[in-house]
């Protein structure tokens, strides 16, 4: 074996963590100054390389961003079995308890809002990502609702779609609330609130206050 051959495992390592140093910067800088406005040069400073050395990792600052969105979605699912979220009523436990985690975890949470809201824009780059994420979690989620709706004998599904936009809308709409002022919204205990009050309407389905045709007065 030749000293070229011996130390490629020891270069492969190094290389991967470098690569993940450049994602945790890159996430940072995202995070607090959106895709467009964040420069590779603040990122290349935090890790101690050039400008030229994360293109070199990474090829163009595209392609940076979309490693780092899939890095980030990554960590949602690093310790769960097969790194799969869960099916059924294990799916909104497993929303709940993400919302617990994303409160110790604010750089996450801040660079997928940023990012995400940019995502619309003309040509973001990261546009065709976000499409097929939140396409990939409403059948996940709707999926969900059905094996819970089996589960309990509801046969009347015709609210599950809007069910299931409505909670990442919900999801989403808070993290929002709890980044601009996390002393007055109470992340985890909100979505719990919110995903219960969801999946209580598909369960059993009831007369709203908004159904009445009369003003309500309290």
């Amino acid at each position: 074996m030749t000293a070229a051959k011996r130390r490629e495992p020891k270069m492969r390592e190094e290389t991967l963590r470098k690569r993940e140093e450049i994602l945790k910067a890159a996430l940072t800088t995202f995070g607090a100054k959106g895709y467009n406005n964040g420069p590779l040069t603040e990122i290349a400073d935090q890790v101690d390389i050039t400008h030229a050395g994360i293109l070199h990792h990474f090829g163009s600052k595209d392609q940076l961003l979309l490693e780092v969105l899939s890095y980030r979605d990554a960590t949602d699912v690093a310790e769960l079995e097969g790194q799969h979220i869960p099916g059924g009523l294990e799916l909104f436990r497993h929303l709940v308890k993400t919302a617990q985690l994303n409160t110790q975890r604010l750089g996450i949470v801040q660079a997928y809002v940023v990012l995400s809201s940019e995502s619309v824009t003309d040509k973001h780059p990261a546009r065709a990502f976000f499409e097929n994420r939140y396409a990939t979690l409403r059948k996940e989620v709707r999926e969900a609702f059905e094996v819970v709706c089996a589960e309990n004998g509801v046969t009347d599904q015709s609210t599950i779609d809007q069910a299931s936009a409505s909670i990442l809308a919900v999801m989403d709409g808070l993290q929002i609330q709890w980044l601009l002022d996390p002393e007055a919204v109470d992340l985890a205990r909100s979505t719990e609130f919110a995903i219960n009050s969801i999946l209580s309407m598909v369960l059993s389905p009831t007369r709203t206050v908004l159904d009445s045709p009369e003003p309500i007065t309290v």
